[in-house]
Parts: structure tokens; C-alpha cells; sequence
């Protein structure tokens, strides 16, 4: 009932409160300038794997836990990456872009990034045991872009339009509600998942932790190296360090059959937002103290 229920609709309204705060000329002018997108992309869908790997060799995971690692980095940007960017006075709607190109590519790419680890790892597999980017639930995975963050961005955005429907002392209303279920989510997905977390800190926690937070910090130093502003460093950086846990999560299981392989992704669940708070908490401060982010 939580995971099918609860957190669906608690992100699709987090992401109708984004739309309140958005306009078309956003989404333009993301597209319009395709340095940050591309960027952002290429540090999230091509190097992130590459950094897990490299942590977990260097940590000495076991190969089923470096493979669920590698899997969850494979995985596509996480959707709460744009409500997280909108509170840091990031571009929301370059996050929100990356998240919905990302999520389309990942039908091609986790595939292609799991087949070679399991490569490898194991010398040669037989047919049978190679991932085809046709086991990737493809419908599945664009209604769910589609119902949880799409259509509530879209519907926000109409509601701006006409400004008299909500005003925006409404519009507040509705972003203090949509943090309180932000908030929601992280306890419910730890309560939820807490002996799977609890079991599995031991031998990943440093990994996911370490993987967090050099997935931001690089997104961040590769942004400041490409010439971007503040706004797409910010959206670039939380992006890299948000990932779709519950994909990962859904592979391990679903896919794979292998529980013991979605141990990182739901570790990660946990410690990519306490992460994400800490980085949120310390660009607000930045920002009071009128110092600049690279």
C-alpha cells in the first residue's frame, strides 16, 4: 500500500508544486542551451557507473553486492532530484529534463552497463543470462514518468496560467505541504526498508555514502570546469546524486530474483537524502552569507 500508493501520489503532488513555480520559457531555455543538459547527462548516464565501479573495487565489495552498486549508479535520476534543486534555487527545470531524458535512456544503458560488469565479472555468460534491454519494463517506466512527474508539472504550470485559481499566498500553502511530504517520504522508505538498511550498513554504507558524495561533488566541479552558473551547478550536482532507487530496487528483485542485490539501491534510498539535505542545507547557508558556489 506504501510503495503502490502513498509514495506515487506524495511525489506526483511534490512535482505539481514544482509546476506552480514554473514557465514554459524554463523548458526552453533548457533546451535552448544544450551545454548544461549535455553535461549533466554525460556525468549521471556515462560516468556515475564508472565511479561506483571504481568504489567498490576499492572498497573490496563482493561481486554480488559491487554489481547491485554499479546497478543502482546505472539507474536514472530520481524524481525528487527536482523538487530538491527547486529548494536550493536551483534550475528546476533543467533537472527535471535530465530526469526524463535519463529515464528514457535507461533502457538502453542499464542494460548495457549491467552486461558488461557481469562480463567482467564472470569471463563469459551464457546467452541466457545476459539482460536485454527488451527486460527493461518500457511502458511501464514512461507511464511512470509520464503520471508522476509529467502531468502534475504540466497541471501546475496550467494553474499558474491563471494565477486567480491559487495566488500566491496558495502557492506557499501548497510548497510547505509538498516539503512536509518529502519529508514523509524519507521516514516512510526508512521504516519501511529499515532491517534491510540496518543489515546491509555494514558492508555498503561507506560504499553509498562515498558514491553520494562524489557523485555531487563532481557533478558540481564538472559544471564549474564547463562555465556553468550557479542555478545549473546546483541542478547538475543534486541530479548526479539523486538516483532512482526503487528501479534499482525493482532489477534486483523483479529481474535479477536476487533480494541480496538490492541491498545498495535501498541503503542508497536512505543515504542519498540525508546527503542531498546536508548539500541543501550547506548552499543555503552559502547563499545567506552571499559567498559563490563554483
Amino acid at each position: 500500500m506504501i510503495d503502490t500508493l502513498f509514495l506515487p501520489l506524495a511525489l506526483a503532488f511534490i512535482m505539481f508544486s514544482l509546476g506552480l513555480s514554473l514557465r514554459v520559457a524554463d523548458f526552453r531555455a533548457v533546451l535552448g542551451d544544450w551545454r548544461a543538459l549535455g553535461v549533466g547527462l554525460v556525468a549521471q548516464v556515462f560516468l556515475l557507473p564508472l565511479v561506483a565501479l571504481a568504489i567498490g573495487l576499492g572498497l573490496g565489495l563482493s561481486p554480488t553486492m559491487l554489481l547491485g552498486l554499479v546497478i543502482l549508479a546505472a539507474c536514472p535520476g530520481g524524481v525528487s532530484s527536482a523538487f530538491l534543486t527547486h529548494l536550493a534555487r536551483g534550475n528546476t527545470a533543467l533537472s527535471l529534463v535530465m530526469t526524463t531524458i535519463s529515464s528514457l535512456l535507461a533502457a538502453l544503458t542499464l542494460p548495457l552497463v549491467i552486461n558488461l560488469l557481469m562480463l567482467w565479472q564472470a569471463g563469459d555468460l551464457p546467452a541466457g543470462a545476459l539482460f536485454r534491454p527488451g527486460d527493461m519494463p518500457l511502458g511501464k517506466l514512461l507511464a511512470g514518468v509520464l503520471l508522476v512527474t509529467t502531468l502534475p508539472v504540466v497541471v501546475g504550470m496550467l494553474l499558474r496560467l491563471r494565477a486567480g485559481l491559487i495566488g500566491e499566498r496558495g502557492e506557499a500553502w501548497v510548497s510547505r505541504l509538498a516539503t512536509g511530504f518529502f519529508i514523509a517520504i524519507v521516514v516512510v522508505t526508512f521504516i519501511s526498508h529499515r532491517q534491510t538498511i540496518v543489515a546491509g550498513l555494514p558492508e555498503v554504507g561507506a560504499a553509498t555514502v562515498l558514491l553520494n558524495v562524489v557523485a555531487m561533488l563532481g557533478g558540481a566541479l564538472l559544471a564549474w570546469a564547463a562555465g556553468l552558473a550557479r542555478r545549473e551547478t546546483i541542478a547538475i550536482s543534486l541530479e548526479c546524486g539523486l538516483q532512482n532507487a526503487g528501479m534499482g530496487i525493482f532489477v534486483a528483485i523483479s529481474l535479477f530474483r536476487q533480494a541480496e542485490l538490492a541491498v545498495p539501491s535501498v541503503v542508497y534510498a536512505l543515504t542519498m537524502n540525508l546527503g542531498a539535505l546536508a548539500f541543501l542545507y550547506f548552499v543555503r547557508r552559502q547563499r545567506a552569507g552571499g559567498l559563490a558556489l563554483p
